[in-house]
């Protein structure tokens, strides 16, 4: 069980087997192969993704005024948004944001970072909000900041913001605009003796069907990974709420989303990160 990125390190070091997505794993209920079915979410030749949680904003429903936030770009406005904002503590995310606001066209924007001029102008962007940043760690801190009312709106995991608005009837809500999505799934060690390797692509032709990536759903508000699974979300095993709205996956809620380009960072984040932590202590 790795993220993706963890994944793609794994299989260019040769430590994972290579899968044939078609031919190892189950089609979708009307046939439709498995690669058609993950789409774009098949990252790397030796990674089966399981769920899509996504990096996305939470606000104070009665903190941020009678209009609430709907666009990314709403983190920088510091005008029509007073209040601290609370963003992770780490150059991934904030910097492709950081970009698009600055009007950086989606497509264009780690071609734009990979230039100094690029770091730079995404740095200045930050810049204009970074006396009322509150910078996290650990993905829990954002839901409590919100919940005692020390920021305004904070960026943190979908599934964090879930539960502080499902389970503990926080006044927050959901900001899904670029959203950054990323992944969880698969790898089969390289090496395997030929009888583990076998229980091993059983498991995972059962683990990522249609049917059980929809049925995970019931339990956390991570998307399934299959394109098939969605339309089978139910309810929550234990809130019995409709779990579909709160799916980063959910077509109302992946109208533009941003996907990590994973080998960019996989080259670029040592060095990037340095400057961003050099920024931070300006």
């Amino acid at each position: 069980d790795v993220v993706a990125s963890d994944a793609m390190r794994l299989c260019d070091e040769g430590l994972a087997e290579e899968i044939n997505h078609d031919e190892d794993l189950a089609a979708a209920p009307d046939g439709t192969l498995a690669s058609e079915d993950f789409g774009d979410l098949l990252v790397s030749d030796c990674f089966v993704p399981q769920i899509v949680y996504s990096t996305t904003f939470g606000y104070r429903t009665d903190l941020v005024g009678a209009e609430a936030p709907t666009s990314v770009c709403d983190i920088f406005d510091l005008e029509k948004f007073p209040g601290k904002r609370s963003l992770q503590k780490r150059p991934i995310d904030n910097m492709e944001w950081a970009l698009y606001c600055d009007g950086v066209a989606k497509d264009e924007i780690y071609d734009v970072l990979g230039t100094d001029e690029g770091v730079a102008r995404g740095l200045a962007k930050l810049d204009t909000i970074k006396d009322s940043v509150v910078w996290w760690s650990a993905g829990a801190e954002t839901p409590q900041l919100l919940a005692d009312g020390e920021v305004v709106m904070g960026s943190t995991f979908n599934g964090r913001l879930f539960s502080a608005i499902a389970e503990q009837n926080q006044p927050i809500g959901m900001l899904w605009d670029m959203q950054s999505f990323d992944l969880d799934g698969w790898i089969v060690p390289a090496g395997l003796p030929a009888d583990r390797k076998a229980r091993a692509m059983d498991f995972l032709r059962f683990a990522t069907d249609t049917q059980r990536l929809a049925d995970q759903a019931a339990y956390i508000s991570y998307g399934p990974a299959r394109a098939s699974s969605a339309p089978l979300v139910g309810k929550h095993a234990e809130l019995g709420i409709e779990m579909a709205p709160h799916m980063p996956t959910d077509p109302a809620n992946s109208g533009n989303v941003h996907t990590y380009d994973y080998e960019w960072w996989a080259d670029n984040r040592d060095d990037l990160d340095a400057k961003f932590q050099a920024w931070l202590v300006k």
